[in-house]
């Protein structure tokens, strides 16, 4: 098979045509290439408002996947959930067209930026992209930004900026973030998941280390000093670490104090101030995220002052405890965790805020996920005062293991299991009472019970 160099395809006057371009990484990248020059075309298999945006750019979508699209483009660039068999995908082949993956275009592009920002990790991604976005905008600095969610700020999920800055979330899945080419590269934490690719977590751990190690002699490593599955990971690393940690680590949070469950401090780097910080979203996980973000920040040279004006300003992502309204006086979140440590976090949070129950209505996220970390999820959920079980969301897999949520709930005293999520809606519309916390949880769709709660009239 003859390679091909993906640099030599991502120049102006090119033309590149994008399969799933209405994703959540592919409209974005179809913006950054359009805006560098390309002639940029693109497919998905339905209207929405993200291909609605695209057009507005100028950037011609076509729905459905059809074998003359790729006709006259230079290259094809696909999302992951394009396969072989997609007729673009086959025909661009039969005609000598180079196909590349997401990761490869979005890793090309970060060369053009001097200092590209990195945000990996097991749990957290997303809201310390968002917490670092925040900082860099409040600097000024004018980023080009690529989060896996929305942000309240930008309305979407991505920034096309003309600074020297690229700030990126970057998924261990399928070793995709490998791809990539970071002078900065994040490390949050360090899990067993995605077990459906990776064997075990020691395989994890070598992807993130082969991810630390793009990293050039220049540039930072910036890890959690208090996450023994990162400093294993990153052992006698031959790149500069900055460590972040609440009580250990280079970057760390002084005199923490908490109001109504969400974290002021002060950040010393190497016990010199920096900046004081007074966080907008609730627990300890998101004073590790501020010091990670706040650490990649100080390596990049921003000001402490732009430090605490960004996360003075920052509310959370879309789908990170976020309020979706009150049904019969119980206040409604919904929240992305969806492994055994995010859950945790999530629900250690809930107990401190002073409701009177959390209710916690959880779907799991792949079969795989599930027996794999069975007894994990086990053990969390029984931190909630009610916990409420969705079938299992199955994403890319079908389920040949035969598992359901209905096996959690055996293990799990007075929780209950429901098979349909309208069956779930009308479980909460029951349970629901003033000051209760209700939660809807999990990386599917089960965010739309809170919504149609939150709808239904008290």
């Amino acid at each position: 098979m003859v390679s091909h160099d993906i640099h030599e395809y991502l120049k102006p006057g090119r033309r590149a045509h994008l399969v799933g371009v209405g994703g959540v990484s592919m409209s974005p990248l179809a913006e950054v290439l359009h805006g560098a020059g390309l002639t940029i075309t693109g497919s998905d298999m339905q209207e929405s408002r993200t291909v609605a945006r695209l057009r507005s750019v100028g950037i011609h979508v076509v729905i459905g996947h059809l074998a003359e699209s790729v006709r006259g483009v230079d290259c094809v660039i696909r999302t992951a959930a394009v396969h072989d068999d997609n007729p673009e995908i086959a025909a661009a082949r039969a005609a000598g067209i180079p196909v590349f993956e997401r990761a490869q275009a979005w890793g090309a592009l970060m060369r053009h930026y001097r200092n590209a920002l990195c945000v990996a990790g097991t749990h957290g991604k997303t809201t310390a992209t968002s917490m670092c976005t925040h900082i860099f905008m409040a600097a000024q600095a004018d980023p080009t930004v690529m989060i896996g969610g929305t942000l309240p700020m930008l309305g979407v999920g991505h920034r096309v900026g003309q600074g020297d800055t690229i700030i990126m979330e970057s998924c261990e899945y399928c070793d995709s973030f490998l791809s990539f080419f970071p002078t900065v590269a994040v490390i949050l934490n360090v899990d067993a998941d995605h077990l459906d690719y990776f064997e075990d977590l020691n395989a994890v751990e070598r992807s993130f280390r082969a991810f630390a190690r793009l990293v050039p002699l220049t540039g930072y490593v910036v890890a959690n000093a208090e996450d023994k599955n990162t400093m294993d990971t990153l052992a006698n690393l031959d790149r500069s670490i900055l460590t972040f940690g609440v009580n250990q680590g280079n970057v760390k949070a002084n005199n923490l104090s908490w109001v109504s469950g969400m974290g002021e401090f002060d950040i010393t780097v190497n016990d010199s101030f920096y900046a004081h910080v007074a966080l907008k979203v609730p627990g300890l996980h998101n004073v590790k995220n501020a010091l990670a973000a706040a650490a990649a920040a100080y390596v990049l040279s921003i000001p402490g002052n732009a430090v605490e004006d960004g996360l003075a300003s920052f509310i959370g992502a879309g789908r990170r405890f976020e309020h979706k309204g009150e049904f019969n006086g119980a206040q409604i979140y919904d929240d992305y965790a969806h492994h055994p440590s995010e859950l945790e976090a999530l629900l250690t949070t809930a107990k401190t805020l002073g409701y009177s129950r959390v209710i916690c209505a959880f779907q799991p996220h792949t079969y795989t996920r599930t027996k794999e970390l069975f007894d994990e999820f086990v053990r969390v959920l029984k931190l909630a005062d009610v916990a409420v079980l969705a079938e299992i969301y199955a994403a890319r897999e079908k389920n040949t293991i035969g598992i359901s949520s209905r096996d959690l709930t055996k293990h799990i005293p007075g929780s209950r299991y429901f098979a349909t999520l309208p069956e779930v809606t009308a479980a909460l519309t029951e349970l629901a009472r003033p000051g209760d916390l209700i939660l809807t949880v999990g990386a599917g769709d089960i965010y739309t019970v809170g919504e149609a709660l939150v709808s239904r009239k008290n």
